[in-house]
């Protein structure tokens, strides 16, 4: 786990009036180099220009009129060129800060009194002049800018990522979701179609106590499993954000066996004999595939007798499943279909880069063929 140091409040206060301190500090010590510590109006309007920084991030234009009369007055430059670059900092239009230019330039450029402008000669130091002034207005104009435009990149780029974060969560939520779905209807509807026969078979028959009993068994015992599975799917759901619980052992083709058993199915299983080497992702795709089927001919043709093969092939794993027409010797337990289970089957399929087909067969029976590409367990 990231340990983020945080700064503490006294730390983060003492930065912040540093922060606001030491330009005001700055434009105090140019107006005191510049008047010198006599008493005067020149000096009196340097500490007003240095003083009003104060204010430069609320109010730039203000603080920036109160610096041009002590660069006009005494040549003052850190407040009023300060404030220019709060100015294009603060400001969005460009045009409020290029007039602030255009002002620091021309109280830098202008002599004083103002009376001395026609004294000045178009020569190579009034050139150099005009030069500096233009210079010192549109350094602070454009580092005022860059600073708005690197502040304003940052905050796209940090909302970008915070965007991208918020749609992977939203996509890894909705792969979850999709997950959970499959395995609940998979888990579910064969878990209730088994309660159903079951149910279903004490209704038409005439069982004598034994087998009420031994029925009824049955019935605890798939009702129990599956309640066992809601819990630990609704476990993972509740998981938001937190460590999710550890989840039931999944299924494996070794589990099949079993599968089988349980469902009460004329079936005639073939598995490879010798363990493979795929993963659990793959087995469990196989064995909600045999599942699937076996759910749906519990459904719609109970009385049908079902081939399942599970072969290992070059490439990966290929499950075969077929059922032949319902004899019609057990009635449908006319469950109702959600009509999801072999999109589900086909969209397990496609994650693990297999393939998928489904469809009748001409004696009326019905076919089930995934295949899954080799993966190695890991």
């Amino acid at each position: 786990m990231t340990h983020v140091r945080r700064t503490p409040p006294t730390s983060r206060r003492m930065r912040a009036v540093a922060r606001g301190a030491v330009p005001v500090g700055i434009a105090v010590v140019d107006g005191l180099l510049v008047n010198g510590f006599g008493t005067g109006p020149g000096l009196w309007i340097a500490l007003a220009a240095a003083g009003a920084l104060v204010l430069r991030r609320r109010c730039p234009e203000v603080v920036l009129l109160v610096g041009l009369p002590g660069m006009y007055v005494g040549h003052l430059a850190f407040a009023p060129l300060i404030a220019l670059y709060c100015l294009a900092d603060r400001r969005r239009n460009v045009a409020v800060g290029a007039v602030g230019a255009v002002a620091v330039a021309l109280a830098q450029f202008l002599p004083y009194p103002v009376t001395d402008l026609p004294e000045l000669a178009v020569d190579r130091e009034t050139l150099i002049m005009a030069m500096d002034s233009c210079v010192l207005a549109a350094g602070a104009l454009v580092l005022g800018r860059t600073a708005r435009v690197r502040r304003e990149r940052q905050r796209e780029l940090a909302e970008g990522r915070e965007r991208e974060h918020r749609l992977l969560a939203e996509r890894t939520l909705s792969n979850e979701r999709a997950w959970l779905a499959r395995e609940m209807h998979d888990v579910v509807a064969h878990q209730v179609s088994l309660i159903s026969l079951q149910a279903g078979a004490l209704q038409v028959g005439e069982p004598d106590a034994a087998t009420v009993r031994s029925t009824a068994g049955i019935v605890r015992e798939l009702s129990a499993k599956t309640l066992t599975e809601l819990q630990h799917m609704v476990g993972v759901l509740r998981a938001a954000g937190g460590p999710a619980p550890g989840l039931a052992p999944q299924p494996r083709l070794t589990d099949l066996p079993a599968l089988v058993r349980d469902s009460g199915l004329r079936v005639t299983l073939a598995t490879p004999d010798t363990p493979g080497h795929w993963s659990q992702a793959v087995e469990r795709a196989a064995y909600r595939t045999v599942q699937e089927a076996l759910t749906n001919v519990t459904k719609h043709a109970p009385g049908a007798e079902v081939d399942i093969r599970v072969q290992p092939l070059d490439g990966g794993l290929r499950v075969d499943v077929r059922n032949t027409a319902d004899d019609g010797s057990t009635a449908p337990l006319g469950l109702p279909g959600g009509g999801h289970g072999l999109i589900g089957l086909r969209e397990r399929a496609l994650l693990l880069d297999g393939t998928f087909d489904a469809g009748p067969e001409p004696d009326g029976g019905f076919r089930i063929q995934a295949v899954f590409p080799f993966r190695q367990t890991f």
